[in-house]
């Protein structure tokens, strides 16, 4: 069985925005086990101030996420791309089990191994708490958000 997870490197404007859309999908899922097999078996993460290594790790750390972050929806956009690495901008919406609302701002940076499977990713992340009329993010949890959906430029963001 092959491990490549198109596109592959090296990247072009069009293949990079398939790729941010595909991680887009699978974060949106909140399914720890699915989104880890879009990362390398060893792969590095900084995620805000927690290093997080391998995709048992990965797993680990999503799985505690999605448990605080209650009714997660993300939306990611291309900022840049080379050969093997992608810079996206990204935010999410989010409550907590008190019913505080969130919105999450930042920026990631990716590596890509040949077989289109990340092996590094650098987050920076701000959280800004939001009252539930400010949300933005309103799709269906049940699958990906919606091509008509705005986007982070569309809403300003």
């Amino acid at each position: 069985m092959s491990t490549d997870r198109p596109p592959l490197p090296p990247y072009t404007k069009e293949s990079a925005i398939i790729k941010v859309r595909a991680a887009e999908d699978g974060w949106n899922s909140c399914n720890p086990e699915k989104v880890s097999l879009a990362y390398t078996i060893d792969s590095k993460w900084r995620n805000r101030a927690e290093f997080i290594n391998g995709r048992p790790a990965i797993v680990a750390f999503l799985t505690r996420k999605w448990h605080r972050e209650l009714d997660y929806r993300l939306i990611k956009e291309l900022w840049a791309f080379t050969d093997n690495r992608i810079a996206v901008r990204f935010a999410y919406e989010f409550r907590d089990d008190s019913n505080n609302w969130f919105r999450a701002y930042g920026n990631e940076n990716w590596e890509f191994d040949e077989h289109g499977l990340m092996r590094a990713r650098h987050a920076c992340i701000n959280d800004l708490p939001i009252a539930e009329a400010d949300r933005k993010f309103h799709w269906d949890r049940s699958g990906p958000r919606p091509a008509d959906h705005p986007s982070l430029s569309d809403l300003g963001f």
